[in-house]
């Protein structure tokens, strides 16, 4: 489990170039509200409710695993979500890397359930309080992912809703210092991240990350 953990934490951090790009706009948009300087208490509202979100997913694929894994027979369907959980890692570096799009129609998939979100985000916008960046960033929690579907993958072969909580919430502490610094400095770290370089070695690292889960999958 100490293993999952840490593999989830650094898929988070590794995979922030994926993170600016899909949520930095909103957090630099409520960071700033306007002004020059961005507003610290909105910004960690914001990343409050989005992680408390992804803890949430983790608890719900957490039960829905050990559902599933009650019966002993079924045991190998928990090494299976495991494996897939690492090719989907391998995927989203593969991705971040500019090498391969296959993530992006997996993320199509779940474009349904953002359908149902994104009105209710958009009554909270523009956020003008922390206590409001929290429910926004709870709503944004829910936008597609291919990062975050690998890791609740993961969340979902932990077999209990507290160990995917865990999963997921430790993955999401994992993203905060890149969307952090994205609310902070909006035009260094988009700068940075979007060099490609930058964001070749990023992708190759959650690449390895992958490989990595699937060689201690074989391991007795």
């Amino acid at each position: 489990m100490n293993e999952t953990l840490f593999m989830a934490l650094l898929a988070g951090v590794m995979g922030g170039v994926h993170c600016v790009g899909m949520c930095g706009g909103i957090v630099a948009a409520t960071a700033l509200q306007g002004g020059e300087r961005p507003h610290t208490g909105i910004l960690l509202g914001y990343n409050l409710g989005r992680i408390a979100s992804y803890t949430l997913a983790g608890a719900l694929a957490g039960l829905i695993g050990s559902a599933a894994f009650l019966a002993e027979d079924l045991l190998p369907v928990q090494r299976i979500l495991y494996a897939l959980a690492q090719v989907m890692l391998i995927l989203v570096g593969l991705y971040l890397a500019g090498l391969n799009r296959s993530v992006v129609r997996i993320e199509h998939a779940g474009a349904w359930l953002w359908q149902c979100v994104r009105p209710w985000l958009g009554r909270l916008l523009p956020v003008r309080s922390p206590a409001q960046a929290v429910l926004a960033g709870a709503l944004w929690g829910w936008l597609p992912c291919g990062l975050v579907y690998s890791v609740l993958i993961s969340a979902l072969a932990s077999g209990s809703a507290l160990s995917g909580a865990l999963i997921m919430g430790v993955f999401g502490l994992g993203t905060l210092p890149n969307l952090l610094a994205m609310g902070w400095a909006v035009g260094r770290v988009r700068q940075v991240f979007g060099n490609p370089l930058f964001r070749f070695l990023a992708g190759m690292t959650v690449v390895f990350l992958g490989v990595l889960g699937l060689f201690h999958l074989g391991v007795p």
